[in-house]
């Protein structure tokens, strides 16, 4: 069989440098107040609020099941602070 090798074009085609100055600008074109949640926690709990919002309730897995939430939160603790524990999360189906 022959392999055919496909062009680069656009974006892929584009030297590391370039494809990083051109995203630098996206982030840059986002006002401060809504670049990060890092930045704003007000900003971030109002996101949360408005995703939860949308879940129907009977499928708020955390609300229905604390040692689920209490597991997810140990995992990000963990993750945040560089442990090496890994917890597996059980989503019910």
């Amino acid at each position: 069989m022959e392999e055919r090798k496909k062009s680069l074009r656009g974006f892929a085609a584009m030297s590391p440098e370039r494809q990083r100055e051109i995203a630098r600008k996206g982030g840059e074109s986002v006002p401060n107040e809504k670049r990060s949640f890092s930045q704003n926690p007000n900003l971030a709990a109002e996101a949360g609020r408005k995703g939860g919002q949308n879940v129907n309730p009977s499928k708020r897995s955390f609300s229905q099941n604390h040692e689920l939430a209490s597991a997810a939160g140990r995992k990000g603790g963990h993750a945040s602070h560089g442990g090496a524990k890994k917890v597996a999360i059980m989503l019910p189906e």
